[in-house]
């Protein structure tokens, strides 16, 4: 090939690459522009006392999403988070009336998130179920009818001081809550990229078929990923029920679209492989950043629901464009070489 093709090849490439970075890049450059667009319309956006509120309110979305995120990158879905949280926060509620222990409390909550992601992983692996979103949409429903039976379909009003302290307290405007979802992020960071286990995940979610050939323990990952969803549900639990000193069957309504979408907006794949838990938490961010904007504004609550559809439907055509490119781009690239 002459230096002129060559050239002329990769001017034919660049169009394709910025394409790809932009689209790649969508989720940490929507963020900052969202941030913008929001402070220009209106100046109590930027308040220190409103950015607290911002984080405190996606705190439990930003949790939720960083375990959906590892059964999003396995080809799965969790349905059940929303249920699952309302249940832990009811189990939490009743076993501090009955010993009022703060880290007995937090261990009912964690516990009770792992049994149900437990309940998820092994019905779907063990019950050979064509997809996950079987049983978890069966756990939502179970999970929610069981902290209705518990609670008496009432609230239980308090909970330990450590709980209302990370749940509801600050350090000035920052809430307790964000160091939490930082050190659930970081964790999961680690796992991912550090462990084995991790680089399992990203493998089983790329080529389910492959990793098994390669001796993978497939099915323990897939039910590893349920327990480690369930369990950023019942941390989700300890947020909410300390931000609002009680555990209660309706917390988590709809807790698991919220989640779903932060993921989704933040670039990942429901084809598997693809995902990170830093686009996740952007994607939480974005979600709080919408709702906390269209609140300033007065926005009708009933359109609220309509923006974040409209949100979620972009990022979704974003994934499928971002394939396309990818596709186009491996076409050129083996055509020119």
């Amino acid at each position: 090939m002459t230096a002129d093709a060559r050239s002329l090849g990769r001017l034919s490439h660049q169009p394709l690459r910025l394409a790809l970075l932009a689209i790649r890049l969508g989720p940490a450059l929507m963020l900052p522009a969202l941030i913008l667009i929001m402070s220009v319309l209106t100046p109590a956006f930027l308040t220190t006392l409103n950015l607290g509120n911002v984080l405190a309110q996606s705190a439990v979305i930003a949790v939720l999403a960083i375990g959906q995120l590892l059964v999003i990158l396995t080809r799965g879905i969790d349905l059940s988070v929303g249920s699952t949280l309302a249940l832990a926060s009811v189990v939490g509620a009743l076993v501090y009336s009955a010993v009022p222990s703060g880290p007995a409390v937090i261990l009912a909550m964690l516990a009770t998130g792992m049994a149900v992601g437990a309940v998820n992983g092994m019905g779907y692996v063990l019950g050979r179920l064509p997809h996950p979103f079987i049983v978890t949409l069966a756990t939502l429903s179970a999970a929610r009818g069981l902290a209705l039976w518990l609670s008496g379909g009432q609230p239980a009003q308090g909970m330990p001081e450590v709980i209302q302290s990370v749940g509801g307290g600050s350090a000035g405007w920052l809430p307790y809550s964000a160091f939490l979802v930082a050190a659930v992020a970081l964790a999961v960071t680690v796992l991912l990229t550090r462990v084995v286990w991790g680089r399992w995940i990203y493998a089983v979610g790329g080529n389910p078929e492959g990793a098994r050939r390669t001796a993978i323990p497939v099915n323990r990952v897939l039910i590893s990923v349920y327990v480690l969803s369930g369990l950023a549900a019942g941390i989700a639990a300890f947020i909410t029920s300390g931000r609002l000193n009680a555990g209660s069957p309706t917390f988590g309504d709809l807790a698991e679209l919220d989640s779903i979408a932060a993921v989704v907006i933040g670039g990942a794949s429901f084809l598997g492989g693809r995902g990170n838990v830093g686009n996740a938490l952007v994607g939480a961010l974005m979600i709080g950043i919408i709702r906390n904007g269209m609140n300033l504004l007065d926005v009708d609550a009933f359109l609220q629901p309509i923006v974040i559809g409209v949100v979620i439907v972009a990022a979704v055509e974003a994934d499928v464009i971002r394939g396309r490119l990818e596709s186009r781009f491996r076409v050129a690239q083996a055509a020119r070489s």
